[in-house]
């Protein structure tokens, strides 16, 4: 069983940045993809980022190309999502979430997701 902890949010001005965690526990995650979905307050989860369990492959929402970088590192059982330029559209509660397969969908049925960390960026 793989238990994943995300960690890093928190409150930043419009245009900083923050670096988001989701560390693994329980099992390696180096044969996992890992995506971040993010959800806004009444509204569906969506996807943001995803790289996959080479690290060769990331794919990003239009939203956040540009802007976020995902990566990850396989002695620590970690996967990042580095957050630049942030606006306060981006305000939501970031998940990761890990399946053997790279998924964008958010209604996916990921094999192990996080319990989310709040991101709230003021304008």
């Amino acid at each position: 069983q793989v238990q994943l902890v995300e960690s890093g949010g928190g409150l930043v001005q419009s245009g900083g940045s923050l670096r988001l965690s989701c560390a693994a526990s329980g099992r390696s995650i180096t044969t996992y993809a890992v995506g971040w979905f993010r959800q806004f307050p009444g509204k569906e989860r969506e996807f943001v980022a995803a790289i996959s369990w080479s690290g060769g492959t990331t794919t990003f929402a239009d939203s956040v190309k540009g802007r976020f970088t995902i990566s990850r590192d396989s002695a620590k059982n970690t996967v990042y999502l580095q957050m630049n330029n942030l606006r306060p559209e981006d305000t939501a509660v970031y998940y990761c979430a890990a399946d053997r397969t790279l998924v964008t969908a958010s209604t996916y049925p990921h094999d192990y997701w996080g319990q989310g960390t709040q991101v709230t960026v003021s304008s």
